[in-house]
Parts: C-alpha cells; structure tokens; sequence
C-alpha cells in the first residue's frame, strides 16, 4: 500500500450540513474556511489552514445559484495554489448534468463544460452519487468515483414488505434503474412512456406493464418540478394500482414542487440529502448519505475498492 497522507475536508456554504455529518462520520473536523463576499458579489474563499502535500477533499453539491460551482471552482484553485497534495471533488450532486448531449441545434453540452471546468481549476479527483447517465464519466480526464445510491436504498427497502411490490420507472431513462431494483427482489416491473411538448413539462403517459392491485414503486434519479414522478403516479393509479411511492437520489424540488406532491396520488417520495432541503412535507422521507461519502473519502485515502460499497451491506 502506498504511503498515507493527511486528510483535509473542507466545505462550501450550501452544502455545510452534509459536510457536518461526513466529517463527523470520517472522524474528524472539517477544515477551516473564511469566505469573503465583496459588495459587487465577487466571492472569494480563504483557506485558513495548511493543505501542503494533503490529501483535501471539498464536499459542495452544485445546485443552483451557479456561485455554488463557482465557489467549488475557486476553493479547487486556491488548494491547488497552496500545494495541495491530492484535490478531490466530492459534488454529492452534480448539477447541469441533464444537459449531456445536443438534442437541438446550437445548444452547448453543459456537462461536459463543467468537467472540463473542474479539471482546469486542478481537481485530480471526482466522487459523486448518481450521475443523470452513467456515460458522463466519459467527460472527465481524471478519475471518477461514481458511487450508487442503492447502497442508501437497499437497506430502507429491506426493512419493507415488498411481497406485494412492482418496481417502475416514469420514463425510458430510468428503466436501467427500476430493473436493477427489480431483479434484485424478484418482483414485476413496469414503465411509463413519456411524451414531452417541451422541457420540464410532460403531454401525455402511457402505462407498460401489469400493476393493477400492485404497490407500485418508482425509481428515478432525481425530482425537480415533479411534474414527471406525479404524472406517472397519478397513471399507475388509474391502471388499478393500490398505491404509488416514488424513491429519487436527488431532491431538487423547484418551483412549486412541494405543494405538487402534497396533492399528488404518491403516497411517499423518498430522497437523500444531496441537496439542501427546502422545506418540510409528511409525504417526504429524507434518507443521509453521508455515511456512504465518508467510507467513500477514507477508502480513496486508503487505495482501497470504491465498488465494495455498492451492495448496501
């Protein structure tokens, strides 16, 4: 085994209290950090303690504003500046990742942008949960732990009974994921087929697959408007299903996000923490990630498997 350095984590503002918790997981504090802010709203974070040949990992998930990946971007370059050993990113979400290809004329590929951004600014390392494809680790020069939210999942669906369970999916893009869970507990599985008039707004649904008398159970990256997830439950249930939960990575919940699922057919939509929460909601379970990101982190520090943290176990 390689020579171990000193672990450094360090945090930006929006996701300060996924950081807490990782740390207080890893075992340690988190590093000290001053941010300044100038009256024109140029930010500059200050690191107040040494990183000279430290292994320094940043924990700042880039939702929106985009001063959130501005701040990561700049922390990166100050660490590198400072003779920083080793530089990971820890981005439990990765924002603009939805935007992975041209889909229209004269439109850029945002995350590949962002990639490159992040290798430019001296990042030597990425870890992140639950890419929006699983090909965007392609974009990246360096690598990548891309690690599964199932880890986080499993272990809350195996404390359910699931006898009566069908796995779905509210679009062709996660029908990889529904069938993973699907296999995985031997239950039925079923798709809804979209069509979109434009982006973030869904015309119509059609229902694949037998669910009639079913607990139907949904499985997607992430939930932004909801528009999609409560569509698709709102179909299961008028195909006869006896109730519809949604289980997503990434909670983003814009717009009037809250107030749809509140009056929607899902019974319950459970997330991680990746992204800060925006307010509270009786339908919402919120499960932490950070123990999975602190195993992650000191396995990385160690030279040891990322992927024997997939299983959940």
């Amino acid at each position: 085994m390689l020579p171990l350095t000193q672990v450094k984590l360090f945090t930006g503002e929006s996701t300060r209290y996924l950081a807490e918790s990782i740390a207080d997981y890893f075992g340690q504090d988190l590093g000290a950090k001053t941010l300044n802010q100038f009256s024109d709203g140029e930010m500059q974070p200050i690191l107040d303690e040494s990183v000279r040949g430290a292994y320094v990992f940043f924990i700042q998930s880039t939702t929106a504003p985009a001063d959130n990946l501005l701040e990561l971007l700049l922390m990166i370059d100050a660490a590198k500046r400072a003779s920083a050993g080793y530089i990971t990113a820890v981005i439990p979400y990765f924002g603009y990742a939805r935007q992975d290809r041209k889909d229209k004329p004269r439109v850029p590929i945002s995350a590949k942008l962002i990639a490159n951004l992040l290798h430019a600014a001296g990042a030597n390392r990425i870890m992140t949960m639950d890419f929006h494809a699983d090909q965007i680790q392609g974009f990246f020069d360096i690598p990548v732990d891309h690690l599964k939210s199932q880890a986080i999942f499993l272990p809350y669906l195996k404390e359910l009974d699931l006898s009566n369970a069908v796995f779905a999916s509210p679009d062709a893009g996660s029908i990889k994921r529904a069938r993973y869970y699907s296999r995985y507990f031997d239950t039925g599985l079923a798709i809804c087929d979209k069509h979109r008039e434009r982006a973030n707004e869904v015309a119509s649904m059609q229902v694949i697959g037998e669910v009639e008398g079913k607990d139907v159970i949904l499985i997607d990256d992430l939930v932004d408007t909801a528009g999609t997830l409560t569509k698709a439950a709102q179909a299961f249930m008028d195909k006869g299903a006896s109730s519809v939960k949604a289980m997503c990575t990434h909670a983003v919940l814009s717009g009037k996000a809250y107030e749809i699922i509140e009056n929607s057919a899902l019974s319950q939509l459970i997330v991680t923490d990746t992204v800060p929460k925006g307010r509270d909601s009786d339908k919402i379970i919120r499960l932490s990630c950070a123990k999975l990101f602190s195993r992650a982190i000191r396995n990385t520090h160690e030279h040891r498997s990322i992927s024997a943290l997939f299983n959940g176990d």
